[in-house]
């Protein structure tokens, strides 16, 4: 095993590389920075300071990772970027280090942030998360497992996007995002329940029918969110794991949830 450094890349000598990297021309790879074992760097890729690449990742050309945060607050604290296991980062996608709300912004493992896509401070992304090309992240934003950004989504500050949920194409999300929920159109709403991705994921046809008839009562049904939820817990003495999983993250919502 061995690391493959082309010639007419700049990797200075400080970065801790893992073993069967491949890095290749042009890529700048900063002192503070540490790429995990098997990971390619693509022509022109850029590793700044405070990056932390996983094992298995690929980062293609002009990408760029740990650059400063883009907020005014910022006053040079150290922070990091830090990507997990397996994620691929495609061409010219940014991620930016954290300041010193949170220390890091973060992008977890099996993930695919697809071209021009950024990722800002202090974010956190969970596993197995697809940003499609030129989707887009402000600050403190929280994306949860399993979701699926469309081309051209936008997420305003400090939302968060429950697991599973699936955002359409061009929508512009100001509030959070209940998990399991079809987000689309303009302004962005709730269109349903994500039944084909839940079903592709092995969820039951019990705790999707239970889901899809909670958020029929606390979207569909002409009431308020809170007057929706405890309707549904009324009728029902026993609630699934996954419709409390949806309750408990409404009721902690900080932002107000779309409807």
């Amino acid at each position: 095993m061995s690391v493959e450094i082309h010639p007419l890349a700049s990797v200075a000598p400080e970065a801790q590389l893992g073993t069967n990297i491949t890095i290749g021309p042009f890529a700048v790879i900063e002192p503070d920075v540490e790429i995990g074992d098997g990971s390619t760097i693509y022509s022109h890729a850029t590793l700044l300071n405070g990056s932390r690449i996983g094992q298995d990742c690929s980062i293609f050309p002009g990408a760029v990772i740990g650059a400063v945060p883009q907020d005014l607050k910022f006053k040079g604290e150290q922070t990091f970027a830090i990507i997990g296991d397996r994620t691929v980062i495609r061409e010219c996608a940014t991620v930016n280090r954290g300041t010193d709300a949170t220390g890091r912004a973060i992008i977890g493992k099996d993930c695919l942030i697809m071209a021009y896509c950024h990722v800002a401070h202090d974010c956190s992304v969970g596993d197995h998360v697809v940003m499609s090309n030129v989707s887009q992240l402000a600050g403190h934003v929280t994306i949860g497992n399993w979701v699926i950004l469309g081309g051209l989504a936008k997420i305003i500050q400090f939302c968060s996007v429950g697991d599973h949920a699936m955002i359409g194409a061009d929508c512009k999300v100001t509030k959070d995002v209940a998990p399991y929920a079809l987000i689309g159109r303009e302004p962005a709403k709730v269109e349903g329940v994500n039944k084909i991705g839940l079903r592709r994921r092995g969820f039951s046809n019990q705790a999707i029918d239970a889901i899809q008839e909670l958020y029929s009562a606390v979207f569909f049904s002409g009431m308020n969110t809170s007057d929706g939820m405890e309707e549904y817990e009324r009728l029902h003495e026993h609630v699934l794991p996954e419709v409390e999983k949806c309750i408990s993250f409404i009721r902690s919502s900080q932002k107000g949830i779309i409807r």
